[in-house]
């Protein structure tokens, strides 16, 4: 039952740097597009990659 964790805790991870490598992909695509825009969208992408790593940490806590 242990190894099921393990599992578990892997995929957590990788889930979470896979949500927070696309915002930031699609943040710079974004500040790309729009430069004028660049001080909104860093804001937006820094609390959103936040709020996905908490989620992570605490899924992984409770694994």
């Amino acid at each position: 039952m242990e190894g099921l964790n393990f599992i578990g805790a892997g995929l957590i991870v990788i889930g979470a740097g896979l949500g927070i490598g696309r915002i930031g992909g699609s943040a710079m695509d974004a500040i790309a597009r729009q430069p004028e825009a660049s001080g909104k969208i860093q804001t937006a992408m820094l609390i959103a990659a936040a709020l996905i790593e908490g989620i992570g940490f605490a899924a992984l806590f409770a694994a």
